[in-house]
């Protein structure tokens, strides 16, 4: 048997007091004189046993009932297990999911509101001078202390829903770092979830320095709910008034077919395209939205739904450029190539700019997203050195081999930027047998590609070292096996390279019908702009290329008038802005520099908080193997019963109550009846 509050056990000396009344006889007796007192003798001795019986018998009863009372304040129990914890506990931490998943409905309502109230609950149980951490989603540092009971009360009161979401592993670090250093048996931590699947990373999760873990589940009731996962666009350019094709994969989190959910689009505020679609249960549903983009500028769009009762997940927001043109930098050997000029003539879209190899403002490469080197063979090595940074931040090179003349400047570009090296001219005829029909600069190229299709033949190509692998995507070959045409992923940029050269006696790739795709797709590929959206908790860092990074002073992300201030780190590819938990509502905010848009972000929840699968009873203790910890049920209402009875066991403090009045009455009755004659 243990004492919940053992200082009230120094009260059993009032016991004494009971005895030291039956000890001394503190009754005056008043002397009465009769003439024959052998009557009163006789009655004496009669009397005296019964008497004695009777004191002694209110003696039990006064001591009784008080040691009782003192042993009912002293609130005993009997400890259902060994080393039970939390009739201990000093120090307890309460964690409450408040992520979207905990908008869902039971029977007492939120179930965000139903943790609340049961947080309440677990605080009421413990003692005064019990010391509770509450832990949220956000992570706040005021949730990082030692609150009263009162304080943490208070504290419950002001959680509201959360665009964060945690894993179990995240939760379990927060508490144990306000817990270390503390006794083992003195700490007891509280988890309550819904539980979702994303809480769980597969792995088993330790309670580590916490002597006992009690899991809490809250139950929803009635889960429907059909959320947006992700859209892309069928193609990266974007020009004013031209058609766009937005592609939105629309998930149904429940059992039930969902059918005509309506599907909206919004861009820069006006209705831009509107559809339905029907979706399967657990399955996933794609719809294109077609429409045109506006006018230039950073656009800020949505894509929405109308779906109840969950509704933090039915509005996704993105935003995209539309440029007016595409600037690209040609470098020619004293005379441009024609062939290369034709290409980039002949759509107004593309602003192409020649220059001398020999004579380069180096400070304006970054302003161009792709950079030609249509085959000089005069290549400086500060050239080379400036091109090199170039692609590493983020830049697009292509570059064809001189037509004659010596290779070396080449070799000294393709080893500096670390991809497949010249080893030397090949004069013979060769086709090409190999395409790489999957790669986006040939795809939506051709409605059908025949078997025997026609593809380039060479005269006289460059032949490559082939050592450069990991980074390197080949998209023409040889049928001897040499590589035409490759990509290679350098730093935050790429480059392609061509075996032959940009003339009609190497190869007759420039007459080609794939050459217009090939320098078109490749420039589309350059324009590297910024994700559609970043994933709120999962996505806390932005890369601004080197051209619109400038000065890494005054930075901000700007929402209304709300202002974060990133953390700013310089990189070789430029500028890494790294969010953290500092955006915490999804929407789309402008970025800026002083009074300069840089551009918008958009800022998304986590698709996996729309996913209203929960762990089962059987996962969960696969999750928590230690036997310290314990699941309860919050169906019956009974948790903070429950809890009792786990940390102090069978309490005893209201039969020692009940025994201590019965003393008492047993005392009343001895002293009105017992040894009255009838």
């Amino acid at each position: 048997m243990r004492f919940l509050f053992p200082e009230f056990l120094f009260a059993l000396g009032l016991i004494a007091v009971p005895v030291i009344v039956h000890l001394f006889n503190f009754r005056r007796f008043k002397r009465v004189y009769f003439s024959n007192v052998s009557l009163l003798k006789k009655v004496e001795l009669e009397t005296t046993g019964s008497r004695q019986v009777k004191r002694y018998a209110l003696l039990l009863c006064r001591s009784l009932a008080v040691a009782f009372l003192v042993l009912a304040f002293a609130r005993p129990y009997v400890a259902d297990h060994e080393g039970a914890a939390g009739a201990d506990a000093k120090y307890v931490s309460v964690y409450i999911d408040n992520s979207y998943s905990m908008e869902a409905v039971s029977r007492e309502g939120s179930l965000l509101e139903e943790a609340k109230k049961k947080a309440k609950d677990i605080a009421a149980v413990y003692g005064a001078n019990t010391k509770i951490q509450l832990v949220t989603n956000d992570f706040e540092g005021l949730h990082q202390r030692l609150m009263t009971k009162e304080e943490f009360q208070e504290a419950v009161d002001t959680i509201r829903i959360s665009a964060r979401s945690r894993s179990v592993r995240e939760v379990l670090d927060r508490q144990n770092m306000l817990f270390s250093g503390k006794p083992v048996n003195s700490k007891v931590a509280y988890f309550l979830s819904d539980f979702q699947r994303n809480l769980w990373d597969g792995q088993q999760v330790g309670t580590d320095s916490l002597s006992r873990y009690s899991l809490v589940k809250l139950k929803a009731e009635g889960l429907t709910n059909i959320s947006i996962d992700s859209l892309w666009f069928v193609s990266p350019l974007h020009k004013p008034g031209g058609p766009e094709q937005l592609v939105v994969r629309l998930r149904n989190n429940s059992d039930n077919k969902a059918e005509q959910v309506t599907v909206k689009l919004q861009v820069g505020g006006h209705q831009k395209a509107l559809s339905s679609v029907d979706i399967e249960g657990r399955q996933d549903a794609l719809d294109t939205l077609a429409f045109n983009s506006p006018a230039s500028g950073w656009q800020e769009a949505s894509v929405a739904i109308v779906d109840n009762p969950f509704t933090f997940d039915d509005r996704y927001f993105f935003t995209y450029p539309v440029r007016e043109s595409l600037p690209i930098l040609i470098l020619d050997n004293k005379e441009p190539n024609v062939y290369v000029d034709a290409v980039y003539r002949s759509e107004a879209f593309f602003k192409a700019e020649h220059t001398d190899v020999g004579h380069v403002n180096y400070s304006w490469l970054d302003a161009y997203p792709m950079v030609v080197l249509p085959g000089s063979a005069s290549i400086s090595e500060g050239l080379i050195q400036r091109l090199t940074e170039y692609v590493r931040k983020g830049g697009t090179l292509f570059l064809f081999p001189p037509s004659e003349g010596k290779l070396s400047e080449l070799e000294s570009l393709s080893l500096r930027l670390g991809i497949d090296k010249p080893l030397g001219r090949v004069e013979e005829t060769v086709k090409t047998d190999y395409m790489d029909r999957s790669h986006s600069i040939f795809r939506d190229v051709f409605q059908a590609i025949p078997r025997n299709m026609d593809l380039p033949e060479a005269k006289s190509y460059v032949r490559y070292s082939d050592m450069i692998r990991s980074s390197r995507r080949t998209l023409l070959k040889f049928e001897n096996k040499h590589l035409l045409l490759a990509q290679y992923a350098v730093g935050a940029g790429q480059v392609f390279l061509s075996a032959v050269a940009a003339d009609e006696e190497s190869s007759n790739l420039v007459r080609h019908s794939l050459f217009v795709p090939i320098m078109y797709q490749s420039a589309f590929s350059s324009l590297r702009d910024q994700p559609l959206y970043y994933t709120l908790g999962k996505d806390e860092l932005i890369n601004l290329k080197s051209s619109d990074s400038g000065s890494r002073e005054g930075l901000r992300l700007r929402d209304g008038d709300s202002e974060i201030i990133p953390d700013i780190r310089q990189t070789e590819s430029g500028v890494r802005m790294f969010i953290s938990d500092q955006v915490i509502q999804p929407g789309i905010y402008d970025l800026t520099r002083g009074d300069r848009l840089i551009s918008k972000v958009a800022f998304n929840i986590n698709p996996s908080e729309s996913d209203l699968s929960y762990l089962s009873d059987d996962m969960l203790e696969k999750v928590f193997p230690d036997a310290a910890s314990k699941l309860y049920d919050t169906a019956d209402n009974m948790l903070a019963s429950e809890i009792k009875a786990e940390n102090y066991g069978v309490q005893l403090w209201k039969l020692c109550l009940i025994l201590s009045l019965i003393c008492l009455a047993a005392e009343i009755l001895l002293l009105r009846y017992y040894g009255q004659k009838t």
